[in-house]
């Protein structure tokens, strides 16, 4: 099996988000990748991240955004513990990012991934064993 890939909530927005045609394609691409090789890790924090952004700023219906819910939970889901509410307090400390940054790198520490897929980390950076891949990039 190949390496887990934790997938961050922008990816899951722009895969919805017909406003960005060329974004939302490769977003899709990876994400269906994923589920195919079962190789995508997500978090409970992430799903609820795009589950807002679809609500709100999306304005997307509920049946879909629910459709579409369902099909990430094929993916390996993350439970947000305490656990892992305490781990990313540490994360921010050491890294200097936000706590909710923190807690998708805790999530991705838990999920055992290898990669973490977002535009909002620094595409090359480690984060311990973490790398970050800005799948819009290149």
């Amino acid at each position: 099996m190949s390496e887990r890939v934790f997938l961050d909530s922008n990816l899951l927005v722009y895969a919805n988000d017909a406003r960005d045609p060329a974004k939302q394609k490769r977003a899709a691409e990876l994400i269906a990748q994923h589920i195919r090789e079962g190789t995508g890790v997500v978090s409970t924090q992430v799903l609820q991240e795009y589950a807002s952004v679809a609500l709100t700023k999306l304005k997307q219906e509920d049946a879909a955004i629910l459709r579409v819910l369902r099909l990430l939970e094929t993916l390996a889901v993350v439970g947000m513990t305490p656990a892992l509410i305490r781990r990313a307090v540490e994360l921010r400390r050491i890294y200097g990012v936000s706590f909710w940054d923190a807690g998708i790198l805790a999530a991705a520490e838990e999920g055992d991934c290898a990669t973490l897929l977002s535009e909002d980390f620094n595409s090359g950076q480690y984060y311990g064993g973490l790398r970050v891949q800005n799948p819009f990039l290149g």
